[in-house]
């Protein structure tokens, strides 16, 4: 598209006569400057397409990832929090994910209808394969304990159960037994300590008070492996960024435990390599997922090597010698099965509605990359009032943070440009829609009855004045330099500033995020048309179609 709008370019300044060149040119060229391209040269991440990977395999959010294999498929759950519904991702290989379904469409508790829970919501799931069914446990921290059920990872999903209506809990694992006795492991907000109870086999309810079995520094996280008699405790410890992975084991599932740190950052840049999940290949091999806190694309995944030694496992390569390993930068794939091509998770949308994804029990149209922030009002946005266009009809807010339609998806790589075309119905003069940045800020760029605008954790600033129908809005990321801005287009050939480059920060426990929105400040407000959503990943040109 950049190289089109370039030609077009050109072509205008041929086509100019005398008389209006000297006062045109500079404009076309400055504006043929300000196209986005994918020159800049970022690190190469996850499949490299030769039998290698490079780390993170998922440059995105997933973060406190999970994973499981059932036959020679892996499974991937990870922390939401406010955004709605815990995706579940499926590989061949370990490297290369898609999001298959959401685990849940809804929160049926007070706040949720009123975007009250930032950083509240599901914290650090796991995902287990038992008696035929996969099943994810997580805790909210005001909530409680809740569980689902599945017998198809693509869904749907059993009603979210309470098992425990409590305060104060994270990182919920269950263990079911040799012998048919069935247990959960738990940490307690503020990161410790690791309490373990037991439970009813079919998961609906906790037998006890719990009995805790082991205090250490911020130790969370709490993920099950039961191997050659062991049973094992795979936590992270010392704090998000600055943290190290630990593994605790005893032949009693309520210990004592003897303890191991078994990866930690070492001389490496991957600060905090920790909390994840250990998993075997069909061929014995042993991997470990963990994430790495990065501002402000937020905690993306890595994937280490791994294999055991008397007993205990050995994960990363040690290259300082001190009998700990630390994160490798890339290796050659896992052996499995099967292998996928080169792929990231779902993208860019043509809002065609193809294809059925399930969230929770119900069956939606919308792709699966897509969440929003609290529960959505589904009287209010549609697939089918415009067929091929996302209609979201404008919620009462006073600005962006409150705006309860509000549709995002995680910022991915390390650069990007994504773009939409909106079209606004609105006859109150008060209705507010676009594209948007959000963190722990919340940025916007839209179209209002007075013309284009930006906003800035509610400041709204009108960028170019008029009564437009319809205009093209485009976001550019740099994440790891952590400089964005937005753009728009009158035309949806170049695309002019709307304001100044700025950055981002991570905030409510979320990474950056991009999305669309529609609020009014009035009453009975309008509504916003979006033709599609075209997210061009750098260094990955099949992640969408491209602009058209």
């Amino acid at each position: 598209m950049a190289d089109g709008c370039r030609r077009r370019a050109l072509q205008t300044i041929a086509n100019l006569n005398d008389n209006d060149m000297k006062q045109s040119i500079t404009s076309l060229l400055f504006a043929m400057m300000l196209v986005p391209c994918h020159a800049q040269v970022h690190p190469a991440w996850g499949d490299r397409g030769d039998g290698t990977y490079a780390n993170p395999i998922l440059n995105a959010d997933y973060s406190d990832p999970d994973v499981i294999r059932v036959g020679d498929k892996y499974y991937m759950v990870a922390s939401d929090f406010h955004y709605i519904g815990i995706q579940v991702l499926e590989s061949a290989d370990m490297v290369n994910w898609k999001i298959v379904s959401q685990v849940y469409d809804r929160f049926d508790m007070p706040g949720w209808d009123a975007n009250n829970h930032y950083g509240g919501g599901s914290w650090a799931p796991s995902i287990r394969w038992h008696d035929g069914r996969f099943w994810v446990f997580f805790c909210t921290p005001d909530d409680g304990l809740f569980m689902s059920t599945a017998t198809d990872a693509r869904g749907p999903w059993s009603p979210l159960h309470c098992v425990e209506k409590v305060e104060r809990w994270e990182d919920p694992c269950p263990l079911w037994d040799d012998d048919g006795q069935a247990y959960l492991g738990h940490s307690v907000l503020g990161a410790g300590p690791i309490i373990v109870h037991r439970m009813a086999p079919d998961g609906s309810r906790l037998l006890d008070k719990g009995r805790t079995v082991y205090t250490g520094p911020v130790a969370e996280g709490t993920k099950w492996l039961k191997k050659d008699g062991y049973y094992y405790l795979i936590i992270p410890e010392g704090g998000v960024e600055s943290g190290w992975q630990t593994v605790l084991r005893s032949r009693n599932i309520y210990g004592p435990y003897e303890r191991k740190v078994v990866l930690e950052q070492g001389p490496t840049p991957v600060n905090g390599p920790h909390q994840g999940a250990l998993v075997d290949t069909p061929s014995g091999e042993w991997w470990f997922f963990h994430f790495q806190s990065v501002n402000p694309t937020g905690r993306i995944v890595h994937l280490q090597p791994a294999g055991w030694r008397g007993g205990w496992p050995e994960i990363g390569t040690d290259t300082d010698g001190n009998g700990i390993g630390e994160p490798v930068d890339s290796h050659g794939k896992p052996a499995t099965t099967t292998a996928d091509k080169p792929c990231l998770p779902q993208a860019s949308d043509w809002f065609d509605g193809n294809e059925l994804y399930w969230r929770g029990q119900h069956s939606s149209r919308l792709m699966p990359q897509w969440q929003w922030c609290h529960n959505p009002d589904n009287s209010k946005w549609s697939l089918d009032e415009r067929p091929g266009w996302l209609t979201l009809h404008a919620d009462r807010a006073d600005s962006l943070r409150p705006c309860r339609n509000m549709l995002t998806q995680k910022a991915m790589g390390y650069g990007g440009t994504a773009t939409t075309k909106v079209e606004l119905t609105d006859s109150t003069g008060s209705t507010f829609a676009g594209l948007l940045c959000n963190g722990k800020q919340f940025r916007a760029v839209g179209l209002c009855p007075e013309g284009v605008f930006t906003e800035c954790d509610g400041r709204r600033t009108i960028v170019a004045k008029g009564r437009f129908k319809g205009v093209c809005l485009r976001v550019v990321t740099d994440l790891e330099a952590n400089s964005h801005r937005f753009f728009y287009s009158l035309d949806g050939a170049c695309f002019s500033p709307a304001g100044e480059p700025f950055a981002m920060s991570s905030g409510y426990w979320k990474g950056m995020r991009l999305g669309l929105f529609c609020y009014s400040t009035a009453d009975n407000g309008g509504h916003a048309d979006f033709d599609c959503f075209v997210y061009d990943i750098s260094g990955w040109p099949a992640a969408g179609k491209g602009w058209r």
